[in-house]
């Protein structure tokens, strides 16, 4: 068996081997591209600080900088006997540029290694959610516009309420993506504090320059204590996950909706044939499987967030293996999670709106509010107006004037606020482009020659 990082020289017996090892060298493939970025800002600080020659930190980042763009490509492979990525990485540097790659791991342990491979990963899929969740939120604003004015009715215990609109229903989802894209920036400002230099949780005796490598990569600050550095572990990853099943929340909703508004009962939606699935046994079948699945996918990520925290959780301070278990759930929702936003980024667009179903539907008992409100515009006080227009509903008398009043104030259905929603949506955008590039500047530092 290959020598790990932490080997001594004494055998190890090869189930507990593959025990503790797990189904890194598969999860750890994803983190392969951000250790190499790591390992060559730590490579320059090295330098930098003078722990390491130039020319071998030199060597060190070009040869890390072609590991990344293999790992990214797909090229690189962690063998079983090498236990995780780390030690696949070291490995092939110590191939590649001889005793300079002995010398990478100088004034890092890989606690802190892992921690900044995660810490990097997760920030590069939180501004790629952040994307997915901005055209999502569009797309629902287009929906919005396009049938601000048709009739739709409003639910209450599911049961008919008061009148809605196509474009009131929309805009409800639209706005509730905006305002998780003003939270990502906090889920941002908690993932944005480097954690190398750490190392096993109590700092190294070395004059290094925590500072620096912050710089190097783009982080506004050094996580300072490196105690909560390995603290951090499982709470990032939580608050990540948590913000993600936050998203989830508002579209499960509006999957819901879609189910039951595609039903032949209500029929005022419709999903494209090219959305739905057909039945083995029963030729008529258009299945809704997409929003069932989506729906799914919804619960998937409450599951895997509620899994991170049981495994985080419970713990005393300072470093302890149980991380390694929280990888696999965390990788497993934001590729979930990036799915999710996709498809219905699709599928939002391509909804058929049958307004005369919907039209149907709104019969003149969801003009009760609105009737007890024209009568208290006539000097009526509400309570009186409302058991009025209750007698007429008894009795059969109810004959509403439809046109009477409408919501006109911002948020209500004769005011959208489409306008100002497109102006944060916007906003939300610029930082997500800004984020972006502020990180692919800092990547490109790194790998400068």
């Amino acid at each position: 068996m290959a020598e790990t990082l932490w080997g001594k020289g004494q055998p190890l017996d090869a189930a507990i081997h593959a025990f503790t090892v797990g189904d890194d060298p598969v999860v750890d493939l994803s983190l392969v591209p951000h250790d190499a970025l790591g390992s060559a800002a730590h490579a320059r600080m090295l330098a930098h600080v003078g722990l390491l020659a130039p020319e071998a930190a030199t060597s060190l980042v070009s040869a890390l900088h072609a590991l990344h763009d293999e790992a990214r490509a797909g090229r690189f492979t962690i063998r079983p006997e090498q236990e995780d990525g780390h030690t696949a990485l070291e490995a092939a540097l110590v191939e590649r540029t001889g005793e300079a790659g002995k010398r990478i791991h100088l004034a890092r342990s890989r606690n802190d290694q892992v921690l900044l491979a995660l810490r990097l990963f997760m920030r590069e899929e939180l501004l790629a959610l952040g994307a997915r969740t901005a055209e999502l939120a569009g797309t629902f604003l287009d929906f919005a516009e396009a049938h601000a004015d048709l009739p739709l009715p409003g639910y209450t215990h599911l049961r008919r309420a008061m009148p809605s609109t196509f474009g009131l229903w929309g805009m409800a989802f639209a706005e509730g993506l905006l305002e998780e894209l003003e939270a990502l920036k906090g889920v941002w400002g908690r993932l944005d504090r480097c954690p190398l230099g750490a190392a096993a949780g109590f700092g190294v005796p070395l004059p290094i320059d925590r500072e620096y490598v912050a710089r190097l990569l783009g982080f506004s600050r050094v996580q300072r204590s490196p105690i909560d550095a390995q603290d951090s572990r499982g709470r990032h990853e939580a608050a990540l996950l948590t913000w993600a099943c936050s998203v989830a929340g508002t579209l499960e909703k509006w999957l819901w909706d879609v189910q039951l508004y595609s039903m032949d009962e209500f029929g005022f939606l419709a999903l494209p044939d090219a959305f739905t699935t057909g039945s083995s046994i029963m030729p008529q079948k258009k299945n809704p499987d997409v929003v069932e699945l989506a729906r799914g996918r919804c619960r998937e990520l409450r599951g895997l967030a509620h899994q991170v925290e049981a495994v985080a959780g419970g713990l005393p301070s300072s470093y302890h293996r149980d991380f390694q278990l929280l990888k696999r759930p965390t990788l497993q929702a934001l590729t979930s999670a990036k799915a999710l936003l996709e498809v219905l980024s699709r599928l939002v667009p391509a909804l058929k709106v049958n307004a005369e179903k919907a039209r149907a539907a709104c019969d003149d008992t969801l003009y009760a509010a609105h009737h007890a409100y024209a009568l208290v515009a006539k000097g009526q006080p509400f309570r009186d107006a409302y058991r009025e227009v209750g007698r007429q509903l008894n009795d059969g008398s109810f004959q509403p004037d439809r046109g009477a009043l409408t919501a006109t104030h911002l948020g209500g259905a004769g005011n959208l606020g489409l306008a100002t929603a497109r102006e944060e949506l916007a906003d939300a955008r610029d930082w997500l482009t800004r984020t972006h590039a502020q990180q692919a500047q800092a990547a490109s530092r790194v790998w400068a020659p």
